[in-house]
């Protein structure tokens, strides 16, 4: 409890430091009560749980609910007045509490868990749709056609988060938003924004010698550069239709290669999937070493 107690305080101490929008003494609820509530919706998973919560305050008890006993919270604003309140707010105001989470972890120990391939960690990119609406729409919003000539608004992320095969857990890291960026014309994508996520965060995590994983939309040579400048791996998906160049180079490098040493070929493919070139690289030398002789 004493680390969910430092998070929560880490919370706190970012909700503190909101932007507030309100002026002179209008001010019942300070932004500590506006943004825990928030967050003990999403800790709790229940879209109602403030309402219960309430409801235990108001009470003829008039008992400490759990806003009070595990979030310290001293008074629940209305849903209406949260929304309002945070709708103005940066989410990168809460990227600390990010830093602080993983500083916990690995001041914890619990960072050894999540190392994999000979001590790397692992670090997933992928994308998160979590708005849509053809009515509601605002300056953030990306969008695209649909049949009719109707338009559709929508907002995405790109998540990056800690994995590790086997391990029933995930850390969520800092993540990029996809939204107009100041000057340039062009709608913003996934690509960008990793590459975003990359020059923000990646020095940060080269400490931890990662290897950044992707489907088939990040396996392009500008977030591969990206990659390898911010110290770290990558390992994408690279599907046929979209590497046609690439596979054709391994398919005619396959059979010269299968014609000079067939048994050398073979471990370099699953040392190629595996990231492992040990057995590769032994298996090349004795077959070198027999074409010597």
């Amino acid at each position: 409890m004493k680390i969910l107690g430092d998070l929560i305080r880490a919370l706190r101490e970012a909700c503190a430091g909101l932007f507030d929008r309100r002026t002179g003494k209008n001010a019942h609820y300070s932004m500590i009560d506006i943004g825990l509530p928030a967050f003990a919706v999403f800790f709790m998973q229940s879209p109602s749980f403030l309402a219960h919560q309430r409801r235990l305050e108001e009470g003829s008890g008039r008992g400490r609910s759990n806003c009070h006993t595990l979030f310290e919270m001293e008074r629940i604003p209305c849903d209406n007045h949260i929304r309002a309140m945070l709708d103005p707010v940066d989410p990168k105001s809460f990227f600390p509490v990010f830093h602080t989470a993983f500083k916990a972890l690995e001041e914890g120990g619990g960072l050894k868990d999540f190392r994999r391939l000979n001590g790397h960690v692992l670090i997933a990119f992928d994308g998160t749709e979590y708005f849509r609406s053809d009515a509601i729409s605002c300056s953030n919003c990306s969008t695209r056609g649909r049949k009719g000539g109707k338009v559709e608004y929508f907002h995405t992320l790109l998540s990056a988060t800690l994995v590790a095969p086997g391990h029933n857990r995930v850390v969520p890291l800092p993540p990029e938003f996809v939204a107009p960026q100041d000057g340039s014309e062009k709608q913003d994508c996934e690509n960008r924004a990793a590459r975003r996520w990359l020059k923000a965060h990646g020095a940060h995590y080269a400490k931890l010698d990662p290897i950044y994983l992707g489907d088939d939309l990040y396996s392009r040579q500008p977030i591969c550069e990206d990659v390898l400048a911010s110290g770290g791996h990558f390992l994408f998906v690279c599907k046929p239709a979209s590497h046609k160049p690439l596979y054709e180079w391994l398919a005619g490098g396959r059979s010269a290669a299968a014609r000079r040493c067939p048994e050398a070929w073979q471990d370099a493919r699953h040392a190629h999937l595996s990231m492992d070139g040990s057995r590769t690289a032994a298996r090349r030398r004795r077959c070198h070493d027999r074409q010597l002789a």
